[in-house]
């Protein structure tokens, strides 16, 4: 069996390209420095598992990523597309966890919860309370989770399970958290922008 990988999905933290939906509330410069110290946050969090952590990454290079979040990760430049194609060219080798950088709540328990639950599981899911997920692991190369998807919208958590249920793959569900990604989201974490 290959060894699990933990994947983060990021950005560099470019004013007015990081957490645009934030923009309007906060401006450009603060924004990008909400995404700065989420993704921050979230590779700390991985590192603490003690497994190796990929960066995917857009809007910079390997150069400026590693002097942003430290040498002792990997990290391959985003492929050009959607969230589908970004997805499906990380998918192999299995088994792996795929993560982005919006869940301020976040933490070890839940990234070694969805390790172990991969041991039992072919699918480890943490929903979001948008009706997305925060994370998803898989033990296989699934490329139907990701293959035609309404990303973004309230669908990606039903229209995942309904497939998994078609499929009769076993998964399993972590706890729900909520991602900052609007406006009205900042109350949560008054921390994020103090």
């Amino acid at each position: 069996m290959n060894t699990l990988r933990l994947v983060l999905f990021t950005r560099y933290p470019v004013p007015g390209s990081a957490k645009t939906r934030l923009i309007p509330a906060l401006g450009a410069d603060a924004a990008a420095a909400v995404h700065k110290r989420l993704t921050e946050r979230t590779v700390e969090t991985l590192k603490q598992t003690g497994k190796s952590v990929e960066i995917r990454f857009s809007g910079g290079d390997t150069n400026s990523f590693s002097s942003w979040l430290g040498n002792d990760l990997s990290y391959l430049p985003q492929v050009d597309g959607d969230l589908t194609e970004r997805l499906l060219a990380a998918i192999n080798p299995a088994p792996v966890i795929f993560l982005g950088s919006d869940t301020p709540d976040l933490s070890a328990h839940h990234v070694n919860a969805a390790i172990h639950a991969l041991q039992k599981s072919d699918v480890v899911i943490g929903p979001a309370d948008d009706g997305g997920y925060y994370l998803i692991g898989i033990a296989k190369p699934y490329p139907f989770l990701f293959e035609n998807m309404r990303w973004s919208t309230e669908h990606v958590m039903p229209d995942t399970l309904h497939r998994l249920r078609q499929q009769k793959i076993g998964f399993e569900l972590l706890e729900t958290l909520h991602d900052c990604d609007r406006p009205e989201d900042l109350d949560r974490w008054p921390w994020l922008t103090s």
